[in-house]
C-alpha cells in the first residue's frame, strides 16, 4: 500500500480558550485533553509504517515551540515550514502539496489541523483506509463525523451516492454551513449529513489540478512564495510579498464546494475540535455531579462545569453549568452556554492594548523560559529556566544592571573578558554595559533568579552582538 503524507496545520490561535490559549503560545501547544499537546497527540496519530514523515506547516511565530514539541514526543518531521501571515488552509495546502508534488505527484496527503482531538484511533486508521482508497481514484477526500447531537457549532457534509467499490464511501452531495438548532436537530434524525471534520485525504497532484481549475491566481502566489523561500536553522520560510498575496480562503470555499470530485468518508473516532470550553468539557472525564477540574480545585455543591487552575487555588461552591479557569494572571469565568463568546473578551484586550491574550507571565524561548515574579519602580525580578545545552546570546544593556542566583544546576557565565562557573547558590553581578551570556552546559535544566535593576528595564534596551536565536 502506498505511503500516506500527514501534513499537519498548526495556523491557529485558540482565542474561545482564553486565558489558557494565547497568540503566541495557542491551544496546540497546550496539554489540554493527555498528558501531550494536541499537536503532539496529533502527530503521534499517524505513525506507524503506513505513514511517511510530518510535514508541518505553522505561523513563524510558534517555530521554535512546536520544534522544541516534536523532540520531545520524539518524532522528527519531514520539514516545518513557517507561514509569513496566515492565510486560511487552502494556501497551507497547496504548499504542501506543491512540496510532496516535487518528488511524487501520486503522493497520498492526509491534511489535518493541529488542534482536533481523536480519541479512538483505531477507527481514525481504517477511515484513513478507506479514504485512501478513494483517493487512489483521484477523489478529494473529507472525514464525515458521525454526529450524537444536533450540533450547532459545526458545518455538516450531505452524504450522496456511495462509491461503486468502495467500503463506506460516498460523494458529497452537499456541504451545509453551520444550522440553527432545528435545521441541525433534522440533520440528525435523517441520518444523511456528518458533521464537517476539516480533515482532507487526497493525492498531492489530484488536488494541485483542482486549484489550477478553481484558483489559479492563489496557486500562482503560493509557487512564487515557494520558490522563493529560504531554509533558515531547522526550518522553512516561504517568501512573505508572495504569499501575503495569496487569497485567504478555506479549502472548503476554494476547492471542495466546487469540485465534482469530493468524497466522504463517514467515521466515528471520538473527534472533537474543541473549540470552546464546553467542548472541552464534552471530552473530559468527569465526576459523579458532571464536573471536570485540573488543578489546584476544590468544589463543593457545584455541577456540570469546567473547573481548572494553572497555579491559585480554586475554591467554587454551589456552581453549575459553569466554566471557571483561573491562570497566573487571568481568571474566566463564564456560564458553559456562554463559552463560545469568549474570543469578545479577546477582542477587548487587543483593543485595549494589553498583552494578556498575547503571551502569558511565563514566556517561552527556544532555550528555555522565563517568568515575572516581581516589578515596580527601577526594578524587575524573573526566574529564568534554560534547557540544558541551551544559551542566551551574547548581549549588553545600557541602562540596567542585572544580578543572578542559581537556584539548582550550574551555569557557565560570560561578564566583559571573564568566563566562569556559577554553582547551586552562589550568585554574580552583571554590571551595566557589561558584555554578557548565560548558558547551560549541564545535564538538567538550570533554574536561576535574575533582578534587574536601573532606569529602563524595555526589551529595546538589548545589544545584541551573536544572534542564537535565543532572544529574550
Amino acid at each position: 500500500m502506498p505511503v500516506i503524507h500527514p501534513v499537519i496545520l498548526s495556523g491557529g490561535t485558540g482565542s474561545r480558550l482564553w486565558p489558557l490559549s494565547r497568540s503566541l503560545f495557542p491551544k496546540q501547544l497546550l496539554a489540554l485533553a493527555s498528558e501531550r499537546s494536541l499537536i503532539q497527540d496529533t502527530l503521534l496519530r499517524a505513525t506507524g509504517t503506513q505513514f511517511a514523515p510530518a510535514l508541518i506547516i505553522c505561523n513563524t511565530e510558534h517555530r521554535f515551540l512546536i520544534a522544541e514539541q516534536m523532540r520531545e514526543a520524539g518524532v522528527a518531521p519531514r520539514q516545518i515550514v513557517l507561514e509569513p501571515v496566515g492565510r486560511n488552509t487552502a494556501p497551507a495546502a497547496a504548499v504542501a502539496a506543491l512540496i510532496l508534488a516535487q518528488t511524487d505527484p501520486e503522493a497520498a496527503m492526509l491534511l489535518m489541523p493541529a488542534d482536533h482531538v481523536v480519541k479512538n484511533r483505531g477507527a481514525f486508521l481504517e477511515a484513513v483506509d478507506r479514504a485512501a482508497a478513494a483517493a487512489r481514484q483521484d477523489r478529494l477526500v473529507t472525514f464525515g463525523i458521525t454526529p450524537d447531537s444536533p450540533e450547532t457549532g459545526y458545518g455538516y457534509i450531505r452524504r450522496g451516492a456511495a462509491l461503486e467499490g468502495l467500503a463506506n464511501s460516498f460523494a458529497v452531495a452537499r456541504f451545509v454551513e453551520k444550522p440553527d438548532a432545528a435545521t441541525a436537530a433534522s440533520y440528525l434524525a435523517s441520518g444523511d449529513y456528518d458533521w464537517n471534520s476539516g480533515m482532507f485525504l487526497f493525492k498531492a497532484g489530484t488536488f494541485l489540478a483542482e486549484l489550477e481549475r478553481l484558483e489559479p491566481e492563489l496557486l500562482g502566489h503560493c509557487r512564487d512564495a515557494l520558490a522563493k523561500g529560504a531554509k533558515d536553522l531547522d526550518f522553512f520560510r516561504l517568501e512573505q510579498a508572495a504569499f501575503a498575496q495569496a487569497k485567504s480562503i478555506s479549502i472548503d470555499y476554494a476547492v471542495m464546494e466546487r469540485t465534482d470530485r469530493a468524497a466522504v468518508v463517514p467515521v466515528d473516532m471520538g473527534w472533537s475540535d474543541i473549540g470552546s470550553w464546553e467542548a472541552l468539557w464534552n471530552t473530559a472525564e468527569r465526576d459523579d455531579c458532571g464536573n471536570a477540574t485540573k488543578g489546584d480545585v476544590l468544589h463543593h455543591g457545584s455541577r456540570n462545569s469546567y473547573l481548572r487552575s494553572e497555579g491559585p487555588l480554586v475554591a467554587a461552591v454551589g456552581l453549575e453549568d459553569m466554566v471557571v479557569v483561573a491562570t497566573q494572571d487571568a481568571v474566566l469565568v463564564s456560564h458553559k452556554s456562554a463559552s463560545q463568546d469568549v474570543k469578545r473578551i479577546v477582542e477587548q484586550l487587543e483593543r485595549s492594548g494589553r498583552e494578556l491574550h498575547t503571551t502569558h507571565r511565563k514566556v517561552y524561548r527556544p532555550w528555555g523560559s522565563y517568568e515575572g515574579i516581581d516589578n515596580g519602580d527601577n526594578f524587575q525580578v524573573k526566574h529564568i529556566t534554560v534547557n540544558p545545552g541551551a544559551k542566551l546570546s551574547l548581549q549588553m544593556h545600557h541602562k540596567r544592571a542585572e544580578h543572578w542566583i542559581v537556584v539548582s544546576g550550574t551555569a557557565l557565565v560570560t561578564c566583559g573578558d571573564k568566563v566562569f562557573p556559577l554553582n547551586e547558590n552562589q550568585s554574580t553581578y552583571i554590571p551595566l554595559g557589561s558584555k554578557h551570556r548565560l548558558e547551560n552546559t549541564g545535564p538538567e535544566p538550570l533554574h536561576l533568579i535574575e533582578v534587574q535593576s536601573g532606569s529602563y528595564l524595555g526589551e529595546d534596551d538589548i545589544v545584541r552582538f551573536e544572534d542564537t536565536y535565543g532572544r529574550r
